[in-house]
C-alpha cells in the first residue's frame, strides 16, 4: 500500500503546503509542486525520493525538512479529523466499532 499510494503522489498537496507555511503564496506553491510532479513522472521517482538539487532547481526555499514534510507518514498522521487515516483518528474508529459490537 505504501508503495503504491507513493506513486499516486497524495503527498503533492503536502509540498505545496510545506512551500506556503514557508512564505510562498499558494497560486506558485501549488505550479511548483506541480511541476516537481511532473520530474517526478518523467524520472518515475516519487516525491520522496527527489534530490534536493532538484528541489533546489524548482525553488531555493526547498530545505532539508521537506522530506520530513512529504513523507508518507507524517502526510496520513496529520490527517486527524474525522473518519481520517491517522493512527489516533483510526484508533477512535476502531473503539466506535466495538462499541457498537
Amino acid at each position: 500500500m505504501r508503495k503504491a499510494a507513493a506513486k499516486g503522489f497524495i503527498n503533492a498537496t503536502d509540498l505545496a503546503d510545506y512551500l506556503t507555511k514557508k512564505g510562498v503564496p499558494f497560486r506558485d506553491a501549488y505550479k511548483i509542486s506541480g511541476s516537481i510532479v511532473g520530474w517526478c513522472v518523467l524520472n518515475d521517482k516519487t516525491l520522496e525520493e527527489v534530490p534536493m538539487e532538484t528541489f533546489k532547481e524548482y525553488s531555493e526555499i526547498f530545505e532539508e525538512d521537506v522530506y520530513n514534510a512529504i513523507s508518507l507518514e507524517t502526510c496520513v498522521n496529520m490527517r486527524t479529523s474525522e473518519g481520517g487515516p491517522s493512527k489516533e483518528s483510526v484508533e477512535k474508529q476502531i473503539a466506535l466499532a466495538k462499541a457498537k459490537i
